[in-house]
């Protein structure tokens, strides 16, 4: 049984949960990113500024210092909460340089814009 369906109409992507739909317009907002840890398994929950960017979640840093981020890699089955739902996903790094120049001008509007980041790319489950 699939976790996630989506759906798009313009901008706004719809995914349908098992508790309710969620539409997330394309571009900045705030998340809850939820991973497993990499030395317990427990679950590790962090409110994170967030980019939808053609149908996936995308969530930077400057540098690979945050638990987050290593989390992540370790066990890349990830949740992303939004508005009260939640969508599962698997994370990866993005390794292609003119994305991730993408999301930071997507993401931010000064000059972090321009800083090279580290991107991770949640694809939903579905």
């Amino acid at each position: 049984m699939k976790e996630v369906s989506e759906f798009s109409i313009q901008s706004v992507k719809f995914f349908i949960t098992r508790t309710g739909i969620v539409y997330i317009p394309e571009g900045t907002f705030k998340a809850v990113l939820v991973t497993s840890g990499r030395k317990t398994g427990k679950e590790h929950a962090v409110e994170i500024r967030a980019v939808l960017y053609q149908g996936k979640f995308y969530f930077s840093r400057r540098n690979s210092d945050s638990d987050w981020l290593k989390n992540a890699l370790k066990n890349p089955s990830v949740k992303v909460q939004y508005l009260g739902e939640t969508i599962l996903g698997t994370a990866s790094l993005v390794d292609d340089q003119e994305l991730c120049k993408k999301i930071s001008q997507m993401k931010y509007s000064d000059k972090r814009s321009e800083e090279a980041r580290i991107v991770l790319q949640v694809t939903p489950c579905g």
